[in-house]
Protein backbone atom coordinates (compact mmCIF):
# COMPACT_ATOMS: atom_id res chain seq x y z
CA UNK A 1 0.00 0.00 0.00
CA UNK A 2 1.55 2.87 -0.89
CA UNK A 3 1.70 6.96 0.08
CA UNK A 4 -1.30 8.24 -1.88
CA UNK A 5 -3.59 5.14 -0.57
CA UNK A 6 -3.24 6.06 2.52
CA UNK A 7 -4.03 9.55 2.02
CA UNK A 8 -6.76 8.91 0.31
CA UNK A 9 -8.39 6.17 2.76
CA UNK A 10 -7.58 3.44 0.43
CA UNK A 11 -7.15 0.03 2.14
CA UNK A 12 -5.92 -2.97 1.32
CA UNK A 13 -8.05 -6.19 2.30
CA UNK A 14 -7.26 -8.41 4.91
CA UNK A 15 -6.17 -11.93 4.42
CA UNK A 16 -7.78 -14.90 5.21
CA UNK A 17 -7.01 -16.72 8.46
CA UNK A 18 -7.61 -20.14 7.52
CA UNK A 19 -7.11 -21.45 10.94
CA UNK A 20 -10.20 -20.36 12.05
CA UNK A 21 -11.60 -23.58 10.18
CA UNK A 22 -9.77 -25.64 12.80
CA UNK A 23 -12.39 -24.17 15.55
CA UNK A 24 -15.19 -25.48 13.64
CA UNK A 25 -15.62 -28.96 15.55
CA UNK A 26 -15.97 -28.08 18.74
CA UNK A 27 -18.36 -25.77 17.49
CA UNK A 28 -20.03 -28.59 16.27
CA UNK A 29 -20.26 -30.53 19.63
CA UNK A 30 -21.71 -27.30 20.96
CA UNK A 31 -24.05 -27.17 18.29
CA UNK A 32 -25.07 -31.00 18.35
CA UNK A 33 -25.65 -30.32 22.38
CA UNK A 34 -27.96 -27.40 22.28
CA UNK A 35 -30.07 -28.76 19.02
CA UNK A 36 -30.46 -31.70 16.78
CA UNK A 37 -28.45 -30.35 14.18
CA UNK A 38 -25.60 -32.82 13.13
CA UNK A 39 -22.44 -32.85 10.41
CA UNK A 40 -23.42 -34.27 6.88
CA UNK A 41 -19.88 -35.10 6.07
CA UNK A 42 -20.56 -32.16 3.21
CA UNK A 43 -18.29 -28.97 2.77
CA UNK A 44 -17.31 -26.81 0.21
CA UNK A 45 -14.74 -23.81 -0.71
CA UNK A 46 -16.21 -21.23 -3.11
CA UNK A 47 -13.93 -18.67 -4.71
CA UNK A 48 -13.69 -16.40 -8.35
CA UNK A 49 -12.31 -18.06 -10.78
CA UNK A 50 -9.60 -15.69 -12.30
CA UNK A 51 -8.70 -14.93 -16.08
CA UNK A 52 -5.86 -16.03 -17.79
CA UNK A 53 -3.34 -19.06 -17.94
CA UNK A 54 -1.60 -19.47 -14.78
CA UNK A 55 -5.08 -20.01 -13.03
CA UNK A 56 -6.16 -22.22 -15.60
CA UNK A 57 -3.13 -24.29 -14.93
CA UNK A 58 -4.47 -24.36 -11.37
CA UNK A 59 -7.80 -25.32 -12.05
CA UNK A 60 -6.36 -27.85 -14.09
CA UNK A 61 -3.81 -29.00 -11.59
CA UNK A 62 -6.64 -29.50 -8.81
CA UNK A 63 -8.70 -31.31 -11.10
CA UNK A 64 -6.10 -33.73 -11.76
CA UNK A 65 -5.58 -34.37 -8.00
CA UNK A 66 -9.34 -34.56 -7.07
CA UNK A 67 -9.27 -37.01 -9.54
CA UNK A 68 -6.60 -38.99 -7.82
CA UNK A 69 -9.48 -38.76 -4.22
CA UNK A 70 -11.93 -41.14 -5.21
CA UNK A 71 -14.55 -39.13 -5.79
CA UNK A 72 -15.02 -37.06 -2.35
CA UNK A 73 -14.46 -34.10 -4.67
CA UNK A 74 -16.63 -32.01 -7.17
CA UNK A 75 -16.31 -29.22 -8.77
CA UNK A 76 -19.50 -27.07 -9.90
CA UNK A 77 -20.53 -23.66 -10.96
CA UNK A 78 -23.60 -21.09 -9.81
CA UNK A 79 -24.91 -18.57 -11.87
CA UNK A 80 -22.74 -15.67 -10.06
CA UNK A 81 -20.19 -16.90 -11.33
CA UNK A 82 -18.39 -18.76 -8.80
CA UNK A 83 -16.71 -21.96 -8.72
CA UNK A 84 -17.48 -24.46 -5.42
CA UNK A 85 -14.63 -27.55 -4.81
CA UNK A 86 -17.37 -29.48 -2.37
CA UNK A 87 -15.69 -32.04 -0.29
CA UNK A 88 -17.98 -35.27 0.53
CA UNK A 89 -17.06 -38.11 2.84
CA UNK A 90 -17.78 -39.39 6.56
CA UNK A 91 -20.36 -37.39 8.49
CA UNK A 92 -18.51 -38.46 11.65
CA UNK A 93 -15.73 -37.08 10.63
CA UNK A 94 -15.73 -33.38 10.59
CA UNK A 95 -12.10 -33.39 11.37
CA UNK A 96 -10.82 -35.22 8.02
CA UNK A 97 -13.25 -32.73 6.39
CA UNK A 98 -12.08 -29.30 7.88
CA UNK A 99 -8.87 -30.63 7.21
CA UNK A 100 -9.43 -31.39 3.40
CA UNK A 101 -11.09 -28.18 3.26
CA UNK A 102 -8.45 -25.95 4.88
CA UNK A 103 -6.03 -27.47 2.41
CA UNK A 104 -8.15 -26.37 -0.79
CA UNK A 105 -8.44 -22.92 0.90
CA UNK A 106 -3.83 -23.10 1.82
CA UNK A 107 -3.17 -24.19 -2.19
CA UNK A 108 -5.20 -21.07 -2.87
CA UNK A 109 -3.62 -18.58 -1.26
CA UNK A 110 -0.15 -20.01 -1.90
CA UNK A 111 -0.77 -20.43 -5.67
CA UNK A 112 -1.46 -16.43 -5.34
CA UNK A 113 -5.51 -16.44 -5.11
CA UNK A 114 -6.05 -15.83 -1.93
CA UNK A 115 -8.24 -12.92 -2.79
CA UNK A 116 -10.55 -14.57 -5.43
CA UNK A 117 -11.72 -16.54 -2.24
CA UNK A 118 -15.41 -15.94 -1.17
CA UNK A 119 -16.27 -18.71 1.64
CA UNK A 120 -16.09 -21.49 3.22
CA UNK A 121 -19.62 -23.60 3.76
CA UNK A 122 -20.40 -26.39 6.20
CA UNK A 123 -23.38 -28.44 6.40
CA UNK A 124 -25.03 -29.75 8.78
CA UNK A 125 -28.44 -31.50 9.27
CA UNK A 126 -32.20 -32.08 10.95
CA UNK A 127 -33.87 -34.83 8.87
CA UNK A 128 -34.54 -32.97 5.81
CA UNK A 129 -33.66 -29.14 7.27
CA UNK A 130 -30.08 -28.05 6.46
CA UNK A 131 -28.18 -25.52 7.81
CA UNK A 132 -24.91 -23.78 6.28
CA UNK A 133 -21.72 -22.71 8.66
CA UNK A 134 -20.06 -20.36 6.69
CA UNK A 135 -16.84 -18.71 7.02
CA UNK A 136 -16.22 -15.37 5.08
CA UNK A 137 -12.72 -14.89 4.53
CA UNK A 138 -12.42 -11.09 3.67
CA UNK A 139 -14.07 -10.88 7.37
CA UNK A 140 -12.35 -13.64 8.87
CA UNK A 141 -16.05 -14.72 10.99
CA UNK A 142 -18.72 -17.26 10.43
CA UNK A 143 -22.23 -17.24 10.05
CA UNK A 144 -25.16 -19.31 9.94
CA UNK A 145 -27.60 -19.81 7.04
CA UNK A 146 -30.70 -21.75 7.08
CA UNK A 147 -32.37 -22.19 3.39
CA UNK A 148 -36.36 -23.00 3.34
CA UNK A 149 -38.23 -23.20 0.20
CA UNK A 150 -38.04 -21.15 -2.27
CA UNK A 151 -34.80 -19.30 -1.60
CA UNK A 152 -36.09 -18.10 1.89
CA UNK A 153 -34.02 -18.59 5.33
CA UNK A 154 -35.18 -19.20 8.55
CA UNK A 155 -34.01 -15.95 10.14
CA UNK A 156 -35.49 -17.14 13.87
CA UNK A 157 -33.41 -20.23 13.06
CA UNK A 158 -30.18 -18.82 12.36
CA UNK A 159 -30.53 -16.51 14.88
CA UNK A 160 -31.01 -18.98 17.60
CA UNK A 161 -27.51 -20.73 15.93
CA UNK A 162 -25.41 -17.66 16.46
CA UNK A 163 -26.35 -17.64 20.04
CA UNK A 164 -25.27 -21.03 20.46
CA UNK A 165 -21.83 -21.14 18.53
CA UNK A 166 -21.11 -17.43 19.65
CA UNK A 167 -18.86 -18.52 21.91
CA UNK A 168 -16.71 -20.81 20.20
CA UNK A 169 -16.59 -19.24 16.88
CA UNK A 170 -15.84 -15.78 16.12
CA UNK A 171 -19.61 -14.59 14.69
CA UNK A 172 -19.57 -12.06 11.76
CA UNK A 173 -21.75 -8.67 14.15
CA UNK A 174 -23.21 -7.23 10.57
CA UNK A 175 -26.21 -9.06 9.65
CA UNK A 176 -26.13 -7.38 6.58
CA UNK A 177 -23.00 -9.71 5.88
CA UNK A 178 -24.56 -12.48 6.34
CA UNK A 179 -25.81 -13.34 2.40
CA UNK A 180 -27.71 -15.84 1.49
CA UNK A 181 -25.61 -19.08 -0.65
CA UNK A 182 -29.03 -20.99 -2.21
CA UNK A 183 -28.22 -23.35 -4.24
CA UNK A 184 -24.79 -24.08 -2.61
CA UNK A 185 -23.33 -27.51 -2.96
CA UNK A 186 -25.25 -29.85 0.14
CA UNK A 187 -27.74 -27.39 0.92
Amino acid sequence: MGFLDILLGRSKPAGPDLDQLFALPSAAVTLQAATRFRPTGTGSVAFKAAEGAAFSGLTEHVEALLALDEGRFAISRDTFGYTWLTRTGDAADLEGLVTDLHAVNTSLVEAGYGTTLLCTLVVFGDGPQRLGLIYLYKRGTWYPFAPTAQERRDTALELQVRAVIADDLRIEPDLGRWFPVHGAPGL
